[in-house]
């Protein structure tokens, strides 16, 4: 199997049709094609073909979706580096995965190299432009790259914080990611075609770019932003007749609440998409207002590839007209289980509970993950009995739909990324004037949630709100730093005196008919 194939099939049917257009930069599916097989044989003969390591660490580029398919032709592992973090970080993930060639843009590059020199790797540093051009240029345009991988090969390992306060990779296989494309052709809400166009509005190397290769793979085009902008967006959408969309809820937020809404000509959407983090009812209703009954959501996480259940456009719209009680709960509802995806809701045990009773949410099916990279201590932990282990808790309606309530794990989603509080309690236990310190998700109307640090002082410390808040940004991505700081002078304990987090976060959460936002 070679899951660059889909492309050059597309190059084949649709040679002069757009297939990418981000900012200035526009590619039809024959250039597309003819780039990433320069791409490809580069790599190649550089000796980076199958199970070699190669990075981004980049905003949002049409060059980022070269190197996906590049990377699917040579059958190397993509590892996608968020842009938001920072070079200790990014020396931990390269350094873990064993990065060879990192592909960065010039505002990361100077980042990128510290990060490289930090890890000690033998990894070639391509900054896009002149060097990523002069890469191109060792490559033939006719060289057809489609190294033959087994379903079970690495394909992407998807970095994402871990609950002991370091990154993991979940380890997405070439199976994997044909599951996720197979998925979304089957979708009736998402199923692209010849001339629809897709828009992502966030990074491509998260979820907004899940669904590329099956966009691309039927003809359709991809529109990325370089960099999210919630008039930009409605620009875009209105300018190069935009077919479907992918948000985060706290883009959504953005976009319900941009003065320019309902100027904007937004005819040619069908299909708006929803998912990283929990929607509130208020602001779905608000989208089936503001867009028609066009918005559906999604449930999923890096360790299943793609999303394993689905709200879709007729649920949302039943839930925002609420013609009956069960018809508005439906939008507390993440939807019910997607086409070959297993879920279930399992108690202590394991076994599966009845409908109506709190558990664990698992899931099993060809796009769930095995295993997270060099971490088998993890890997046990997550992945059990075939079954990934989500860390959210859940129950089913009795007609099938899933609800989330809460979260196993100490983790906070926030703008549509996961936030481990052990990180960011680490980071600010290294302040000197730091004696205790608890961290916990609380409700945002921007964000859906937020990095809350409530902190007890050393004896005569004075270390301000500020001053805590800028010692983590030397530390942690920008998106992990604490929005506010709480002082107590001591934290509450269990009974086997460590520091109750539930009572801690139950403060900020109380009346909330969910304990995620």
């Amino acid at each position: 199997m070679n899951l660059g194939i889909h492309l050059t099939r597309s190059a084949a049917y649709w040679p002069v049709a757009e297939a990418l257009v981000c900012g200035e930069q526009r590619r039809t599916f024959d250039e597309l094609e003819r780039n990433c097989r320069r791409l490809a044989s580069a790599l190649v003969a550089r000796g980076l073909g199958r199970g070699a390591a190669v990075g981004t660490y980049a905003d949002n580029r049409a060059e980022l979706v070269e190197v996906e398919f590049a990377l699917y032709k040579c059958g190397a592992v993509r590892v996608p580096v968020n842009a938001r973090l920072g070079a200790e970080e990014l020396a931990h993930v390269l350094g873990d995965a064993g990065v060879r060639l990192l592909v960065v843009d010039a505002v990361h590059v100077d980042t990128a190299r510290r990060a490289v020199a930090d890890a000690g790797l033998d990894c070639t540093v391509v900054e896009l432009g002149g060097q990523y051009e002069a890469l191109l240029a060792e490559g033939e345009a006719d060289a057809a790259v489609a190294v033959d991988v087994d379903a079970g090969d690495p394909c992407v390992l998807n970095f994402t914080s871990g609950s002991t306060g370091r990154l993991k990779a979940a380890v997405q296989t070439q199976g994997n990611r044909l599951a996720n494309m197979r998925k979304r052709l089957m979708n009736p809400d998402e199923r692209p075609g010849p001339g629809d166009r897709y828009l992502a509005g966030g990074p491509i190397t998260h979820a907004s770019g899940m669904t590329i290769l099956a966009t691309l793979s039927r003809g359709s085009a991809v529109v990325v932003l370089p960099r999210w902008d919630a008039g930009g967006f409605l620009r875009t959408v209105e300018r190069e007749r935009i077919t479907s969309a992918f948000v985060v809820p706290t883009m959504l937020t953005m976009l319900l609440d941009h003065p320019d809404l309902h100027a904007a000509d937004l005819s040619s959407l069908r299909t708006i998409g929803v998912g990283g983090a929990p929607v509130s009812p208020t602001r779905l209703r608000e989208a089936v207002r503001a867009f028609g009954p066009i918005v559906m959501q999604g449930y999923g996480l890096g360790e299943t590839t793609s999303g394993i259940t689905v709200l879709t456009r007729d649920d949302v719209a039943r839930g925002a007209a609420a013609a009956t009680p069960e018809d508005e709960e439906l939008l507390r509802s993440c939807g019910r289980p997607m086409f070959d995806t297993e879920v279930r809701v399992v108690g202590d045990d394991g076994a599966p509970l009845p409908p109506g009773e709190i558990g664990e949410i698992t899931a099993r099916g060809p796009d769930c993950v095995r295993e997270y990279f060099r971490a088998p201590d993890l890997t046990a932990e997550t992945f059990r009995g075939g079954w990934v282990h989500t860390g959210d808790l859940g129950y089913f309606r009795k007609d099938g739909y899933l609800f989330i309530v809460d979260r196993v794990k100490d983790m906070i989603v926030s703008g549509g990324f996961n936030i481990y509080c052990s990180e960011v309690e680490t980071a600010l236990s290294s302040h000197p004037a730091v004696a205790d310190v608890c961290v916990v998700g609380v409700p945002d109307d921007t964000w859906g949630e937020a990095v809350k640090a409530v902190v007890v002082r050393r004896a005569g410390a004075t270390a301000t709100e500020d001053a805590l808040v800028a010692h983590c940004a030397e530390h942690l991505a920008r998106i992990k730093k604490p929005r506010s700081v709480d002082f107590v002078d001591a934290l509450p304990v269990n009974r086997n005196g460590k520091t109750d987090r539930k009572a801690v976060r139950e403060r900020y959460w109380a009346g909330a008919g969910r304990r995620v936002h």
